[in-house]
């Protein structure tokens, strides 16, 4: 049975170029257009186009190797880390004054044409891991009052930053505002922090009431948070309590010194800690 060609050409131009279609493929044909004889020559170019749909298209080379072009420039991660680097270098080197870290950030961004939040994060992390507590909150703090980085990410390294600067009062307002504005997309990692922080500085009421939160969202705890909960409850005297969060969360495991060594192994429902 013959392929039926289907012809396309543009009148716009005299010469130009246009697909045919064979069965369901297409190729690209160079078309040259006669205007004495009014005929019609055609030259295939490129053949069997790959037909994807989306963002980008495939070809092989003359090897035989696959080329894909894309519609969009992806972003250029090595970029993003080397700014990253030179905010952290810049930060670093200035007094502890947040007048003067919030101008070198809005410097950093004056010349931006987006928010360079990839960039951000990344030095972000990069204080985090070299414990500059006080430059993460002020990193973290000017970020959010731009509108940028409000994530949970972003607030679990806030809240530990506020823990390993003894800045309870501040975690406290930051937690109140996540619970009230995020409330249900609030993770269960988010609630351990805070539980961890409260037992860092020995609040067990404070405990008892993010736990409480933490129950009325229907968000499971793990082992470690059951354990600082039910110490607490222990330490409050409400020892009904810890014995009912026992009993429906579990502890599996304890740990104990046995020759030396720290080993863990099962627990029943009503043992201490």
């Amino acid at each position: 049975m013959p392929i039926t060609k289907r012809l396309i050409v543009s009148p716009l131009l005299p010469s130009s170029s246009s697909l045919v279609m064979l069965g369901n493929k297409f190729s690209t044909t160079a078309i040259t257009l006669s205007p004495k004889t009014r005929c019609i020559s055609c030259s295939i170019v490129r053949s069997k186009l790959s037909p994807n749909v989306g963002g980008s298209h495939v070809e092989k080379n003359k090897k035989g190797k696959k080329i894909e072009h894309h519609l969009w420039k992806r972003r250029d991660s090595a970029q993003s880390g080397q700014k990253a680097l030179a905010l952290v270098r810049t930060i670093c080197e200035l007094p502890n004054e947040k007048e003067a870290v919030y101008g070198a950030l809005d410097k950093w961004t004056a010349w931006e044409t987006e928010f360079p939040l990839i960039a951000a994060a990344k030095a972000l992390k990069l204080l985090r891991k070299r414990g500059q507590w006080v430059r993460v909150i002020q990193l973290a703090k000017w970020m959010l009052s731009k509108g940028q980085g409000a994530t949970m990410g972003t607030y679990d390294t806030l809240l530990l930053a506020f823990d390993m600067d003894q800045r309870v009062d501040e975690a406290e307002s930051l937690w109140n505002m996540i619970i009230h504005t995020h409330t249900r997309s609030v993770s269960k990692k988010l609630f351990s922090r805070m539980i961890l922080l409260y037992d860092h500085h020995d609040l067990p009421d404070k405990i008892v009431e993010v736990f409480a939160d933490m129950e009325e969202l229907r968000v499971k705890p793990d082992e470690d948070t059951v354990r600082k909960v039910t110490r607490a409850l222990r330490e409050l005297g409400q020892e009904e309590k810890r014995k009912l969060v026992i009993k429906r969360y579990g502890l599996k495991w304890k740990y104990i010194h046995f020759n030396g060594e720290r080993v863990r192994v099962k627990t029943s429902v009503w043992e201490e800690d």
